[in-house]
């Protein structure tokens, strides 16, 4: 049970360096923040699929933990509350809701796309608060609508990053030999 565990950190360490690489292969990148890169989800989705919720929150905020510690966040000049509310809503709760894919672990492929979907929306959620919240000064003057602007910004990239990496979850899942590897088969 105890080498399983370990198996199982490192597997987690090495999604987390997975998706921060990932993470900075930007395929485009809006002027406020927020990307579309190359799958940089998809393995810190894949630990909560493989491992469970408690394994997949617990990767998914260690990644958005260095998410912050990459970001820009602290250069912006922001007011210590706007910060706060930033450093929560943006990156903290926003990526550690990926870890919400655990709860999808063992449902199969539709059941693996519906827990990115989830944990995805959730995500894109926390940006939309902010959007409305503390980004609302930022919205172009030929919006009238924080509402929809904030919905659309987000939208933007979150759809895109939705979609490519469900796609990438059923491209992978369709690997049998791969996936028993990946979820270390009591047999290997």
């Amino acid at each position: 049970m105890k080498n399983r565990n370990i198996h199982k950190m490192v597997q987690c360490a090495i999604l987390i360096a997975m998706s921060t690489v990932l993470s900075m292969l930007i395929i485009y990148e809006l002027p406020l923040g927020g990307s579309v890169t190359v799958l940089s989800m998809l393995p810190v989705c894949l630990a909560g699929l493989l491992h469970g919720p408690k394994w997949g929150f617990g990767t998914a905020f260690i990644y958005s933990v260095i998410q912050l510690m990459l970001s820009k966040c602290f250069a912006w000049g922001l007011t210590p509350t706007v910060l706060v509310v930033c450093i929560l809503f943006d990156y903290l709760v926003a990526f550690t809701l990926l870890g919400i894919t655990g709860f999808f672990a063992g449902k199969g492929r539709v059941g693996m796309c519906v827990g990115i979907a989830a944990a995805l929306v959730l995500r894109m959620v926390c940006h939309y608060i902010t959007g409305v919240t503390i980004w609302e000064s930022s919205m172009p003057e030929t919006w009238n609508n924080v509402w929809a602007y904030s919905l659309a910004y987000n939208g933007t990239y979150m759809l895109p990053e939705m979609v490519f990496t469900m796609i990438g979850t059923v491209i992978l899942s369709s690997v049998p030999q791969l996936w028993r590897m990946l979820k270390l088969d009591e047999k290997a």
